[in-house]
């Protein structure tokens, strides 16, 4: 899944990844996102892995999203983006819930290979 409140990104995310071969979700924002990632829970379809922006103006953003995906599954794997390199989510992912990190532009290289890695894991 990806969580963007730009449909641009989210679209071209989306597209990137459908290309690889991945089954992509977006969401706006974290509230979406947590309803998508319930449903497919529910539906037997858990959804492998979460790219969230770290930063959604007037709606739930990832820094709150993922501890809320992490109340429905501890185990949810899930990465942070942003076009903020200094913020200190970025900079500690882990320490956030996050598996990894992402600054905005990333190149299509970049993203399967981090989403790869993670899947892996």
């Amino acid at each position: 899944m990806i969580m963007d409140d730009e449909e641009m990104v989210r679209e071209v995310v989306q597209e990137i990844l459908f290309r690889r071969g991945y089954e992509v979700l977006s969401a706006k924002d974290g509230h979406e996102a947590l309803e998508l990632y319930q449903e497919a829970k529910e539906a037997g379809a858990p959804i492998d892995l979460i790219i969230m922006d770290l930063t959604i103006p007037g709606g739930m953003g990832g820094k709150d999203a993922v501890e809320k995906i992490h109340e429905l599954d501890p185990q949810a794997k899930v990465i942070v983006s942003s076009g903020y390199s200094n913020d200190p989510v970025m900079a500690n992912f882990g320490e956030y819930g996050f598996l990894g990190a992402m600054v905005k532009p990333f190149q299509m290289q970049e993203l399967v290979e981090i989403i790869s890695k993670i899947i892996a894991s």
